[in-house]
């Protein structure tokens, strides 16, 4: 229990609940899944991804980014989604007025999100949550490593023979290739990682 002295100037949050609340948050609303799979597992995964794609670029290629600062961000990159759910793709830009609507509600989220915090610790919080904010080159990881982990996600389903995942491969493999031609980390991940990320127990035990 807090002290009585931290009682007196403490102002409860409602920030972690909502947090909390990302696994109760799907993905991939309109599609039939044979995973189903929520927010707080794809950030998690986003987190890992852009955390590796980092070190491979500090030491294959001459980076200088912070690693754990990226992490961080990808952690929290889905935030907003907390407060009005996982809008799919396809919807969020059927045009370039909706994709204008989706990216104020976005905004107004990530907002509500930073002020649930005690005020105090908001400053720090702001670079991480409102994208606005993130620095283009975390922000540019962090989306490859988004679009990774939805690839992954895709070859999975239909290696598990679920046809709905094809046009959703072709169309993320088109946007790795564009992230590989200025992005080698991307390239070399893909390369590296990619092939055993939807293999079987056994496979991976014999390779290990």
């Amino acid at each position: 229990m807090p002290s009585s002295a931290i009682k007196g100037s403490l102002t409860e949050s409602t920030f972690l609940a909502w947090m909390f609340r990302m696994p109760l948050i799907k993905r991939w609303a309109l599609m039939y899944c044979v995973k189903e799979e929520n927010i707080a597992e794809h950030s998690h995964q986003v987190a890992i991804v852009a955390h590796l794609l980092a070190v491979i670029r500090n030491k294959k290629f001459n980076g200088k980014i912070n690693a754990d600062k990226v992490a961080t961000t990808a952690l929290y990159h889905e935030a907003s989604e907390t407060r009005y759910g996982d809008i799919v793709s396809p919807t969020k830009y059927a045009n370039p007025e909706i994709a204008r609507e989706f990216k104020k509600i976005e905004r107004l989220a990530e907002q509500e999100c930073l002020d649930s915090l005690p005020e105090e610790f908001r400053e720090i919080f702001a670079d991480i949550i409102v994208q606005d904010n993130v620095e283009e080159e975390y922000k540019t990881i962090v989306k490859a490593a988004d679009i990774l982990v939805a690839y992954i996600k895709s070859l999975d389903e239909l290696n598990h023979n679920n046809p709905e995942f094809e046009h959703v491969e072709q169309r993320l493999k088109a946007k790795l290739d564009v992230f590989s031609k200025t992005m080698p980390e991307v390239e070399y991940f893909m390369a590296t990682f990619l092939r055993f990320c939807t293999a079987s127990v056994d496979n991976l035990t014999k390779h290990s």
